[in-house]
């Protein structure tokens, strides 16, 4: 299996980030989880670990608002001549309502209608490394049109809270949403996100969209992050209707429940008959997430990779979430190894 992966997201290094009430605590979707994830992969006889292809900014642009990506690209600059007092990093403390039409000129105020929330940290290195990020899911899309069965992205920053024009929860680029983009131009393209969180990016980019089926399998919004997004009447609009599907959870969701969920998008999936499937792969539904509430187990994460594999379509896997830093290299590593 094809591997694609770049050293660039070291770059993206926040000091910290801010969790509810104000706490200010180390970064979690840090480099160590790409550390413990490449030594995992290094164990095993399958995994090709190659550097990504640059696309350039047309596959990026075909999914993303242009000012949103030249906002990304200018920030760090403007901010560190600006008369910030600590400008380690780039927050806003005022965020738009996406009510008001308006966005303004100044800096901090284009931050606060760019940036979701307080865990989209923006520093020096971060453009690049969403470049490169995003470099790796096209590589495995462009793998995977060629004649690979499975393609990794391997993707540091995630990407599936970024949506058209913003970014959030660890997401500046939405790396799946532009694999799926690039796969569509060869066929119908199934979008299933596994991750403890709503893809709400994703949702966003393709809600009005019928060439790409999205699917989010998530915890339930009223109680999780993004909290404004993944009800179960949200299904997608004018041609798009009908083509997006959320399935929130419980908390304290177990294998079994979990499995019956999925075995509930893949047969959407399969009715939808698609060409390339691309998975959004977030392993913190694991049962001792930091972050999570849902409790999916090793064994758990491997069922759902090889009752993915049972649809027997070209995959592209796109790395998201997943904060048992601990586990995280095994949990990547059964996964994947259902899927080859």
């Amino acid at each position: 299996m094809k591997i694609f992966y770049s050293e660039e997201h070291r770059k993206h290094e926040p000091p910290f980030e801010v969790f509810d009430g104000g706490l200010r605590t180390p970064y979690l979707e840090n480099t160590d989880r790409m550390d413990r994830i490449l030594e995992a992969l290094q164990q095993v006889g399958w995994a090709e670990i190659c550097a990504p292809t640059d696309f350039g900014l047309g596959p990026i642009h075909a999914v993303h608002d242009r000012d949103y990506i030249d906002f990304l690209a200018s920030c760090w600059t403007e901010w560190q001549v600006s008369e910030a007092a600590d400008k380690s990093v780039l927050l806003p403390a005022t965020f738009a309502l996406r009510r008001q039409p308006q966005k303004p000129t100044g800096l901090l105020g284009r931050a606060g209608y760019y940036l979701m929330d307080l865990s989209a940290c923006i520093v020096e290195g971060t453009y690049p490394a969403a470049l490169a990020s995003a470099n790796c899911a096209l590589s495995a899309a462009e793998a995977v049109a060629n004649g690979e069965r499975v393609a990794f992205g391997l993707c540091r920053p995630p990407g599936h809270h970024a949506g058209k024009d913003y970014a959030g929860g660890y997401c500046f680029i939405n790396n799946a949403a532009v694999a799926a983009n690039r796969l569509s131009t060869h066929g119908r393209v199934a979008l299933l996100d596994i991750d403890y969180h709503c893809g709400n990016g994703t949702q966003d980019i393709f809600y009005d969209r019928s060439d790409v089926l999205t699917i989010s399998i998530h915890a339930d919004p009223n109680f999780e992050y993004p909290h404004f997004w993944g009800y179960a009447d949200e299904m997608g609009a004018g041609l798009g209707s009908g083509f997006h599907k959320n399935i929130p959870l419980a908390k304290g969701t177990d294998d079994a429940r979990y499995l019956s969920a999925l075995e509930e998008a893949l047969q959407l999936i399969r009715s939808y008959k698609p060409g390339y499937l691309v998975v959004s792969a977030g392993m913190d539904i694991y049962a001792a997430d930091p972050l999570g509430t849902i409790k999916v187990t090793t064994d758990g994460i491997g069922e759902i990779g090889k009752r993915m594999a049972s649809l027997d379509l070209p995959t592209v896997v796109v790395m998201e979430g997943g904060y048992a830093n601990e586990m995280l290299g095994t949990n990547v590593l059964r996964f994947l190894g259902e899927m080859k």
